[in-house]
């Protein structure tokens, strides 16, 4: 079977997806990938047949922040571009895999073409229900119980209103009959969740069977670099600090390092796409580039992190503390389910320090370790088994 697997979005989005085609791989299927341009080499880097899908989410963006006009401009530009990517890349495949919510074509061209489709979230904040809101926009505070039925209702019009006339338009032009709803097109009569089932439960979603196929890891065998190994080996445990592939200041960096010093840490820095910077040469501190998470996170006191639902889960396995400082989205439904399940905190960059003495705790660090054998890793082959 030739199987096309669509990602959109930055390396959280995409690793995902890359782990199911190596489980679709080994299943003897023939995988093709379409996702954004920045990631279209490391995918053929692994022997896939690749394609661009979208734009790089981490261009430089200059100037003035774009208008709500514009941004409504960019969306549609971007629909009609999964549109025509999509078509293009699932010739002669016998079906299509979107991961992520942002899939606007993948049920369309699947339409088309009269196979199969299926798409996955990574979050079970993003599954309209009636146990969770959907997450709040950029700036804004989420509350997962506050009005859900209500946030819900003014989400799917968010939806609809940035990118139905588009879906539709690009639908007319294949053929296809219009649809009503955005979201719940996207997501269909039956969606994946793609997140372990004791970090982040499916919520209640009536008129949708979730189908949860655990966290699609993406094992990687690299060893960890010889000066980060030196650093791990000359004291106790330090705590990581990154923000993956979220934008931050360069002054964040002082922000995350003076947190850590604070709690009488030695502190590993992960530069990410902001590309932080030590504030010093002390020796108590190292940047990092990418590195093996699974590997380094089982040596640490600690880790402090943005909230992707990739980082959460690794953590989790790993056993160690987590304190999560989210920005946007999803984020803020993890850093609940830190504190929840009792792995750590959730707090402001603002409040790190206080947040980073509350985890650093024998109780915080117990139910840690015990939560770890709990958390499942063959996600992604579950996933490929529904496939075929």
């Amino acid at each position: 079977m030739r199987v096309l697997v669509s990602a959109v979005g930055t390396r959280g989005d995409v690793q995902p997806a890359i782990a199911l085609a190596i489980a679709l791989r080994a299943r003897g299927h023939d995988v093709r990938l379409a996702v954004p341009p920045n990631f279209v080499a490391w995918a053929a880097s692994l022997g896939f047949e690749a394609s661009p899908l979208g734009i790089e989410m981490r261009a430089p963006r200059a100037g003035a922040a774009p208008t709500a006009e514009q941004m409504r401009a960019l969306a549609s530009d971007l629909i009609t571009g999964q549109f025509e990517a999509i078509g293009a890349a699932a010739e002669g495949c016998d079906a299509i895999v979107g991961a992520g919510a942002h899939q606007y074509a993948v049920r369309s061209i699947a339409e088309l073409r009269g196979i199969p489709s299926y798409v996955a979230v990574y979050a079970p904040v993003s599954l309209p229900s009636t146990d969770l809101a959907p997450v709040a926009a950029p700036g804004e505070p989420w509350d997962p119980s506050a009005n859900v039925a209500t946030r819900w209702q003014e989400s799917l019009a968010a939806w609809n209103a940035r990118s139905l006339e588009r879906v539709n338009q690009n639908r007319a032009r294949l053929g296809l009959s219009p649809i009503a709803d955005v979201l719940r097109h996207i997501l269909g009569d039956s969606c994946w969740l793609a997140a372990d089932s004791a970090l982040g439960p499916a919520p209640t979603t009536p008129g949708m069977r979730v189908v949860g196929t655990g966290a699609w890891i993406l094992e990687d065998e690299a060893p960890l670099p010889d000066a980060l190994e030196a650093f791990l080996g000359a004291g106790d445990p330090p705590i990581y600090v990154g923000l993956g592939s979220m934008p931050a200041a360069k002054e964040t960096s002082r922000a995350l390092i003076e947190a850590v010093r604070a709690a009488g840490r030695r502190v590993i820095l992960s530069q990410g796409w902001a590309e932080l910077e030590l504030v010093d040469d002390a020796a108590d501190a190292i940047a990092i580039g990418d590195v093996d998470h699974r590997a380094l996170f089982s040596r640490l006191a600690a880790v402090v992190h943005h909230g992707g639902a990739g980082t959460t889960t690794t953590a989790a396995r790993a056993g160690v503390p987590q304190v999560v400082t989210p920005m946007f989205g999803d984020q803020f439904y993890w850093g609940m389910r830190v504190e929840q399940l009792g792995l750590g905190r959730c707090t402001p960059l603002a409040s790190l320090s206080g947040a980073l003495r509350a985890s650093l705790t024998p109780d915080v660090a117990e139910r840690a370790r015990a939560l770890a054998g709990e958390i499942r890793s063959d996600g992604a082959e579950i996933a490929a088994a529904l496939v075929g």
